[in-house]
Formats: C-alpha cells, structure tokens, sequence
C-alpha cells in the first residue's frame, strides 16, 4: 500500500505542476475601437479589451504606462470590458494596449491599437492625376496639399480595410498608385500631421473611378467602399486561433483539476483503507492471546 500511495501522489504533483504550466499559458487579448481609428477633437470613443473567460480584471496600457482598470460586470459570462474616452484630444491620442487577469496571473500585453485625432490643423487639398475617371492600366497620382506647412501626410481609401499611405513633405506630397486597377476604384481622403496620432482636418472626397480593359464603358466590379469616412472602424487583433486555443488550455485545465481531485480521493481512500486493516489485524492478534491466555488458566 506505502508503494501505491507513493505513485498516487507522484503522479499528483506530476499533473499539479503541469496544471500551472497550463495556466501560464493566457491567450493574448483582442483589442479594438468604436466608433474609428480616426477620432476628431473633442469626440467620444471607446476603447474594448476582450480576454479568457475566466477573467477577473483588465488594465489598459497607454504609451507603455498603465492608463485604466477596469473589472468585468458578471463574469465569467461577459470576458470584455469597456475603456471610454470621453472626448479625444492630443493628449489621448496614441498607442493603447491592454492586459487581463485570471486568477493571480496576467496575460501578455495585446497588439498595439494605434488611435489618430483629427481636426487639429488646417484642411487640406487633394486631387488625382490624370483625371478622376481613368482606365485600368494608366498610371494614377494622389497630390494632396496644405498651406500651413507640415511635415507628413496621409492618404486613405474609404472603406473598413483600408490603411492610411505615408509619404513626407512641407507643404505638398504625392502618391503614385501606379498602373490603376479595379481594386483602387474607391473614395480618398489625405490629412497633414506634425505627427502620425494628431491629424488635420480631412481633404474633400476625391472618387477615383476605373474602367476595365480599353474599349469596356462599363465599371469592373471591385471591393466595397464608403464614401463615409467615419463608418464604424474595428481594429481587433485577437484571432480565431487564439480563441480556439484559449478554448482548448481551458478545457485540458478542467481535466487536469478533475484527475487530481480523482488521484487525492483515492489516496485518501487508500490511507483510510489501510487503517482499517491495520487495526482489523491488531484486533485479532489482541483476541488471539486473549484466548490462548484464557485456555493456559484452565
């Protein structure tokens, strides 16, 4: 019995260890942002962190500092929580990340959620060479220009997957898109900035359209885009696979807890066992020479 209890409780520390190994292994988080990426001044915006489950508690990290803290409402049911800015401003505007807690230990920090505000400087001017209505194979160029000078711009398509171009300048930049495709038929806008999280006002609409091949008067069909650059933007760098593998680490966790509660039942079981006959044993050795004392007296 000594030998069996010695296994049961090698293989227990066996799966304890592995159990907070287990744990160690937090899912990254997934952070985004509604109503934009593109927040003009003054503007309300709310940040979104969302962890494992079983978290208890989220910190969101803005420019490598702690910024906020927040717990969720019920959990485990609801795993997210809400950071909201109240009114956006240069001082807000940046790179946030965020962390959350289950148990005693913290997750790793999420990808970087990069927050611009716009509406700080003057408006600038943006048109499209050679004309706005190009076919497909001619070479297109945004010029996007501003008065006041600056020293970087952007260009951006409408639309939920679009990403803002860079290019640097003082007053003026240009972006050569190349040899035009259906693809970039869409609608651009370009902002001036100082720096990338702090953004001028936007440029008008320009409406880049591209035909097909030459002799074909009708559009190609391209992807989606909006005309409205202040649609609902979501940048969420949290993936199915880390659900999927949350999912997973949660469910071998369980596991691992039941077969140790199984493991530490039995040696408990087992130990109890054991002092039962232990003392079935002395009992009946005690019996014995009672009665062979008893038939040495007669």
């Amino acid at each position: 019995m000594p030998s069996i209890l010695a296994v049961l409780l090698i293989l227990g520390l066996g799966l304890s260890q592995r159990t907070t190994t287990q744990k160690q292994m937090l899912s990254k988080p997934a952070i985004w942002v509604r109503p934009s990426f593109m927040i003009p001044k003054g503007r309300p915006a709310a940040i979104g962190c969302r962890g494992a489950g079983e978290a208890v508690e989220y910190q969101l990290h803005f420019e490598g500092g702690l910024s906020a803290s927040e717990r969720p409402k019920s959990p485990p049911v609801m795993n997210w929580v809400k950071f909201p800015i109240p009114a956006m401003t240069s001082h807000t505007a940046g790179q946030y990340r965020c962390s959350y807690r289950s148990g005693e230990l913290w997750s790793e920090l999420s990808d970087p959620l990069e927050l611009v505000v716009t509406g700080l400087y003057d408006t600038p001017t943006l048109s499209v060479e050679p004309r706005s209505e190009v076919t497909s194979g001619e070479n297109v160029t945004f010029r996007c220009q501003l008065e006041t000078a600056t020293s970087t711009f952007f260009l951006l398509k409408g639309g939920r997957s679009s990403r803002p171009q860079l290019r640097y300048g003082n007053l003026r930049a240009e972006f050569h898109l190349g040899p035009a495709t259906p693809a970039h038929r869409g609608t651009y806008r370009c902002f001036g900035s100082y720096n990338n999280h702090a953004w001028s006002f936007p440029s008008k609409p320009v409406k880049l359209l591209v035909k097909g091949d030459a002799g074909d008067t009708t559009f190609a069909p391209t992807e989606h885009t909006s005309s409205d650059y202040w649609d609902s933007y979501e940048l969420t760098t949290g993936t199915h696979s880390q659900k999927d593998h949350f999912l997973w680490n949660h469910m071998v966790q369980n596991l691992i807890r039941l077969g140790l509660a199984v493991l530490v039942l039995m040696a408990l079981m087992g130990l109890l066992l054991e002092d039962w006959l232990h003392r079935r044993k002395s009992g009946e050795r005690t019996h014995g020479a009672s009665r062979r004392g008893c038939r040495r007296q007669l």
